[in-house]
């Protein structure tokens, strides 16, 4: 886990962010927008670690450091706080694909942020650049607890009586909007070179 955490550092996204700087002007605004993610992603989690465990690892072993999940507080007739880990993707996705599950969605997490920190520096436009930030920070929020824990702390558990939306965290959220954003600009561009025509 540790060569999977120092290759992200050296040779993932913040070779494009620091190349990227040098490159163009303005782009600190999206590498801002990123680092705000991932903190307050990591600042949420650590908060819900702490109210649980009673402190704040730095590495571990996810269910030897919280075994079972926690019903935290009840917020509303629909919205709860929960702790629980989720060993697959956002929303709980793909929990069960086998015991290589951790270090394949680390090293195709890793790559995604690679791929997407190039296509942000490199090649995309501005109206898209913001919206890659966020998708690129809301992943590298969820890497960092695979790395460090082995499976992602969620804790936002919206729920229609018995049935439950599968919890999430600020970095899926930051995911989804991200794509929601990205899928927006795309059909504007797409409408507006049909007006072209």
């Amino acid at each position: 886990m540790r060569f999977v955490f120092d290759f992200v550092l050296s040779r993932g996204i913040f070779c494009y962010v620091i190349k990227g700087m040098y490159m163009k002007k303005g782009w600190i605004k999206y590498i801002a927008i990123a680092l705000a993610v991932i903190v307050a992603d990591v600042f949420s989690k650590g908060v819900l670690l702490y109210m649980v465990s009673g402190h704040v690892p730095v590495v571990g072993t996810a269910w030897e450091l919280v075994p079972y999940p926690y019903f935290i507080t009840h917020v509303t007739n629909f919205f709860n706080i929960v702790f629980t880990w989720n060993p697959g993707t956002a929303f709980s996705l793909f929990r069960n694909i086998g015991e290589f599950a951790p270090l394949i969605i680390i090293l195709l997490t890793a790559f995604v942020i690679g791929f997407l920190g190039h296509y942000m520096f490199m090649r995309a436009e501005n109206a898209e650049r913001m919206p890659l930030a966020l998708i690129c920070g809301g992943a590298f929020g969820n890497l960092i607890d695979r790395i460090r824990f082995g499976a992602v702390i969620d804790f936002l558990d919206f729920h229609v009586g018995a049935w439950h939306y599968p919890s999430f965290n600020v970095a899926d959220i930051c995911i989804c909007v991200g794509v929601g954003l990205y899928a927006l600009n795309w059909y504007v561009a797409y409408k507006r070179r049909g007006a072209k025509k």
